[in-house]
């Protein structure tokens, strides 16, 4: 089975729309008041979130391994 990397941008996106509507579904029971003014910029937060997440992993996926230098002869940087 091919190893697969965990996608961190979507994973933190899921979260967050579970995380909205486990509290929409609790406040439909009236066991929890929150103020609905407030979902837009939390969406906005956790997507933002999720975007940095997904840049960050993405930038460290593409830089290019180090070059090894070996055999005889081959010496240090800097000697």
């Amino acid at each position: 089975m091919a190893k697969r990397r965990t996608d961190w941008g979507s994973l933190v996106a899921g979260l967050l729309f579970l995380g909205l509507a486990v509290a929409f579904v609790v406040r439909g029971t009236g066991d929890w008041e929150f103020n609905v003014v407030w979902v837009l910029p939390v969406l906005a937060l956790g997507l933002g979130t999720a975007g940095v997440a997904r840049a960050l992993t993405r930038s460290r996926r593409r830089r290019p391994p180090p070059e090894r230098v070996s055999g005889p002869g081959a010496s240090a940087p800097g000697e």
